[in-house]
C-alpha cells in the first residue's frame, strides 16, 4: 500500500486533470442531461373539490369505491451512484488499463455531479458486492471515494453481474442515476440478467458504460502460447500460428458484444463505448449531447 503522502499526490493529480475537463467540456452538458429538479412520487390521498382529476389514481379509486388522487413532492436532491467492476480484467490495457480509464470517468462524473449539487455513492464489486458506500454531498465525500477508487484491494478477482444487480435492486430505493462502469467481458446475457437490468431501469436511471482493450480482440500469430483467462486464471495451451483457431476466436468475441448491444437496446438502456487508446471525455461528451437532444424532444 503506498504511503499516505503518495495517495494525496496522485488523488490531487486526478482531481486537477478531472476538473479542466468537467469546466471545460463535461459539466455543462452533464446538467442538462441529469438537472436534478423533477417531480416524484409522495402518497395517495382521498380527492378533495379542485383537485386535478389528471391526478386520479383508478387503481386505488375502484379498491375503495371512492376517489383518490396520488400527491407527488419536488425531487430536490439526485442520488448518483458509481458502480464500478474490481475485477481483475479490469487491469488489464494497451495504452492504460481499464481500471485507470475507468477511474478517469468515475472521477469526471463525480465532479460533474458535486458541480451538480447531487449525492454521490459508490459500488465497487467483483463476484459479489465488497465496498458500498451511501451518496452523499461535498467535495471532501468525493474525494474520499476517489481515493477507495483508486487504492481499493480487491478480495476476489471474478465478476458476477449478476449478484451486483440483485443487490442494487434491493437496497437502492429512491430513484437514482446509475453508472455501471465495468468491461462486461464475462457477462453472459442470462435471463435473470436481464431481468434485473429491465426491473431496475423502470425504477431508476441505469446507464453502462463499456470499457474495452482493442488487443483483446487480437491473438497475434507467435507460435504455442499460453492464453490465461484474466479473471479465473485458467491457462490454456494453443497454436496461435493457427488462421482457423483465430478466425473462430474473433468470431466469438464479437459474437459476445452483439449479444450484449442487442440486449441492452432491447431493453432501452444507454451504453457508452469506451476504449483505452482514446480520450474517455470524447464519446461520454456525445453521448450527454445526444441524450439532450433526445430528452428535448
Amino acid at each position: 500500500m503506498p504511503e499516505v503522502k503518495e495517495i494525496l499526490k496522485q488523488i490531487k493529480k486526478i482531481e486537477i486533470k478531472t476538473n479542466k475537463l468537467v469546466e471545460g467540456l463535461i459539466a455543462g452538458s452533464y446538467k442538462s442531461v441529469f438537472k436534478g429538479r423533477g417531480i416524484e412520487f409522495s402518497e395517495v390521498r382521498e380527492y378533495m373539490p379542485g383537485d386535478d382529476i389528471r391526478s386520479i389514481d383508478w387503481n386505488v379509486t375502484a379498491r375503495f369505491n371512492t376517489p383518490y388522487v396520488k400527491e407527488f413532492v419536488e425531487e430536490r436532491d439526485l442520488n448518483v451512484y458509481i458502480v464500478f467492476d474490481m475485477s481483475r480484467s479490469m487491469f488489464f490495457g494497451s495504452v492504460k488499463t481499464k481500471k485507470q480509464l475507468g477511474i478517469e470517468l468515475a472521477a469526471a462524473l463525480m465532479f460533474s455531479g458535486l458541480k451538480n449539487n447531487d449525492n454521490i455513492g459508490l459500488c465497487l464489486f467483483t463476484s459479489r458486492v465488497e465496498r458500498f458506500v451511501k451518496p452523499r454531498k461535498g467535495k471532501k465525500f468525493v474525494l474520499k471515494l476517489l481515493r477507495d477508487l483508486v487504492y481499493y484491494q480487491p478480495e476476489d478477482l471474478n465478476t458476477n453481474l449478476e449478484n451486483v444487480l440483485t443487490f442494487l435492486a434491493r437496497v437502492v430505493k429512491k430513484r437514482s442515476i446509475l453508472f455501471i462502469i465495468s468491461d462486461f467481458l464475462t457477462t453472459t446475457m442470462t435471463q435473470n440478467v436481464e431481468n434485473l437490468l429491465r426491473f431496475l431501469k423502470r425504477k431508476h436511471d441505469v446507464i453502462l458504460i463499456n470499457l474495452q482493450d482493442p488487443n483483446e480482440e487480437l491473438i497475434p500469430s507467435i507460435g504455442y502460447a499460453l492464453l490465461e483467462d484474466a479473471e479465473t486464471g485458467e491457462q490454456v495451451l494453443i497454436n496461435t500460428n493457427d488462421k482457423a483457431f483465430r478466425i473462430q476466436y474473433l468470431k466469438l468475441v464479437k459474437h459476445k458484444h452483439l449479444t450484449f448491444q442487442k440486449t441492452v437496446k432491447k431493453l432501452g438502456i444507454d451504453v457508452v463505448q469506451l476504449t483505452t487508446t482514446q480520450p474517455f471525455y470524447i464519446p461520454l461528451t456525445k453521448f450527454f449531447k445526444l441524450r439532450a437532444k433526445r430528452l428535448a424532444r
